[in-house]
Order: C-alpha cells, then sequence, then structure tokens
C-alpha cells in the first residue's frame, strides 16, 4: 500500500545526560499510523541537516508535535526570562517557516501543544511564558507526580465557536481534553482564528483563516489514546483524509470544506 507520508516534528534529547538524539514519541508515529493512515517518519529538526525545501518535497504533510523545548521569545520580538524555561533554537529554524511554507503551498499540517504555539508565531503572533500566573486562568501544565495515564487524564472542557472549522469536525460544540502545557497565546498571529478556548479563556484550538490546505493546531496532546478518544480520532482521521487528498491531488491543495 502506498501511503502518504507525515513528517513528524522531532525533538532534540539528550539519552542519560550525555546522548544527543533526535526523537519523537511513539504515541504521535502510532496515531499517524493507525488513525491516519499514513506513514511516519521522523523529521531531525536541524537546519544543518535538513531544509525546508527538502522536507516539503520529501513528506505529503506534517505533524507539528510537543516537546519541552519552547519557542524562543526573540521569535516574536521579546526578551528571554527565567519562565521561558528551555529553548530548542535549530527546531524554530525548521519549523517556523515550515509552517509559513506550507500556508503558502496548501500542504497539509496538524500541530499539537508546541506545535500548535510554533503556528501562531510562524503568522506573527505572540506567548506568554507561564499563563498559570495570569489572573483568572486555571493551571494547565502536566501534574509533576502520578503515572502516564494519570498525567495524560481528561481535565478540562473546550468550547468550540458555534458552527466552527472544529465543531463541525468534531459535531459537539463542547469537548474534554487533558492539558499538558505552561505556555499559551497571548496576541494571535495574522489570520489565526481562534476556534476553541478553555474554561478560563485559554485559546486551545486555532486555523490560518484563508489557507490553501488543513492548518488545524491544538493546545492539547490528541495523540494520547488517539484510536480510542472520541475527541482525538477525528481530528488525526480528518488530518489523514487531507494528506491522502494532497497526495491524490499531484501535491496541490484539494478544495476544502470545513476543514
Amino acid at each position: 500500500m502506498d501511503r502518504p507520508v507525515v513528517g513528524i516534528v522531532g525533538n532534540s534529547y539528550l539519552l542519560n545526560d550525555q546522548y544527543p538524539v533526535h526523537a519523537g514519541g511513539q504515541m504521535n508515529t502510532a496515531a499517524i499510523s493507525e488513525v491516519a493512515g499514513c506513514m511516519p517518519l521522523i523529521i531531525p529538526a536541524d537546519p544543518a541537516h535538513v531544509s525546508v525545501e527538502e522536507l516539503m518535497e520529501t513528506c505529503d504533510g506534517f505533524l507539528l508535535t510537543g516537546g519541552r523545548p519552547n519557542v524562543h521569545p526573540e521569535e516574536y520580538g521579546e526578551a528571554a526570562t527565567e519562565a521561558h524555561g528551555a529553548f530548542d533554537r535549530a527546531r524554530d529554524a525548521i519549523a517556523l517557516p515550515l509552517v509559513r511554507a506550507c500556508v503558502e503551498r496548501g500542504q497539509p499540517f496538524l500541530g499539537i501543544c508546541r506545535g500548535f504555539q510554533e503556528v501562531n508565531v510562524a503568522m506573527g503572533g505572540t506567548l506568554y511564558p507561564e499563563i498559570r500566573e495570569l489572573p483568572g486562568r486555571m493551571n494547565h501544565r502536566m501534574p509533576p507526580d502520578g503515572t502516564l495515564e494519570e498525567k495524560f487524564e481528561l481535565r478540562h472542557d473546550i468550547s468550540f465557536t458555534e458552527g466552527g472549522v472544529f465543531h463541525q469536525l468534531m459535531g459537539t460544540p463542547k469537548v474534554r481534553t487533558n492539558t499538558l502545557h505552561g505556555q499559551g497565546i497571548k496576541r494571535a498571529g495574522a489570520r489565526i482564528v481562534i476556534d476553541g478556548q478553555a474554561e478560563d479563556g485559554t485559546p486551545e484550538a486555532i486555523y490560518v483563516e484563508g489557507a490553501k490546505g488543513f492548518t488545524l493546531a491544538v493546545q492539547w496532546h490528541p495523540e494520547w489514546n488517539a484510536a480510542g478518544d472520541p475527541v482525538s480520532r477525528p481530528l488525526f482521521a480528518a488530518f489523514g483524509d487531507a494528506v491522502r487528498a494532497w497526495k491524490a491531488g499531484g501535491r496541490r491543495a484539494p478544495a476544502l470544506k470545513a476543514v
């Protein structure tokens, strides 16, 4: 079977605090393979080894994954502080121009957590370094203790715009999701539509208005239990459909209705 290829943007890590690797979570590869129905390919997100042009010719679509390092605030005109946490400038140098190129070309991508933030920054938006410190906001961070199941437990509701893209995709105006992030959107970038918000007003679902292709991004982690979760499954299934349409159309953006 000639499955379309989805490039999964990887993260840089040190194994045993010594050995540098490019890696991606198995939950991401499973979601792309088993739910989206595409072939997952982990990308070493470093311009020393790959270029945006090469990636776009090799892959049919992209999954912008979560990751512990944050987008460097210099990318949106602010100075770094201790609250901004760790950074991965090599990933910034690949992911941000990749988003802009995909928007321009109509090539599909799905953003998750850090990937959600990358989409906003790539389109000229800004981020809060620590949203739990804002008045009226809840703590969206991953619980520090407990099992993996407890860390990815569904913890808050998200309300979508009535009749919007995510409402149509999910078939419901409200869903319940996990939450494992510290940063959040401060100012939405140009053409960024905030289509879903948490109970405290934190943006959780966005897309790029007027884009030729699939540009959905979410602040939660839908890769967890993607095959069994009623919120995750339609998101990855729709993304897979968009990637297949891109490939079948001779790598041209199809005419899309809802997404």
